[in-house]
C-alpha cells in the first residue's frame, strides 16, 4: 500500500530545465546591452582625451599663431618626444596626431583591447570641430 499523505518535497527536472532556460534567454539578452553600457561609458575617455588634445592645441595656436609643429610633446600631454601615441587612464583609447599644418590639424583615438568591438570605432576631430563618425551617439 502506498501512503497517499505524505508530500513530495523538491523540484522535477522539466522544471529545472525550464528555470535555467529562461535563465538562458534572459542572460542572451541583458549581456550584449550590458557590454554596449559598458563601451559607452568607455568611450567618455576617448571623448575627454580628445577635447583636452582640442584645448591644448587651440591654446598652441594662441602662442604659436599656427598649427604647424603640434605633436603630443609642444601641446603638453607628453614629455618623451618619441612617444607618437598616448593611452587613455584605463588603455582603453590611443591617442595619436593625425595630421598638423599652418591652419589645420587632425587628432584621433583608436579603441583597444576590447573596446575596439565598440560599434563607433575610431573617433576623430579636427580644427573646425568636425567629428567622426557623425553619428550623436558616439559624441554623448
Amino acid at each position: 500500500m502506498l501512503n497517499r499523505s505524505s508530500k513530495q518535497c523538491g523540484f522535477t527536472l522539466i522544471e529545472l530545465m525550464i528555470t535555467v532556460a529562461i535563465v538562458a534567454i534572459l542572460a542572451a539578452v541583458a549581456y550584449p546591452a550590458y557590454t554596449k553600457y559598458v563601451q559607452r561609458g568607455y568611450r567618455s575617455e576617448g571623448i575627454a582625451l580628445l577635447n583636452d588634445a582640442v584645448a591644448r592645441a587651440e591654446r598652441y595656436y594662441a602662442q604659436n599663431n599656427s598649427y604647424a609643429g603640434i605633436t603630443l610633446v609642444t601641446i603638453g600631454l607628453a614629455t618623451d618626444a618619441k612617444v607618437v601615441a598616448l593611452s587613455s587612464t584605463n588603455n582603453k583609447y590611443q591617442l595619436t596626431v593625425v595630421s598638423a599644418t599652418a591652419t589645420t590639424y587632425k587628432f584621433q583615438v583608436a579603441p583597444q583591447a576590447a573596446q575596439a568591438s565598440d560599434t563607433c570605432g575610431t573617433l576623430t576631430i579636427d580644427q573646425a570641430g568636425n567629428k567622426t563618425p557623425a553619428t550623436a551617439e558616439c559624441w554623448k
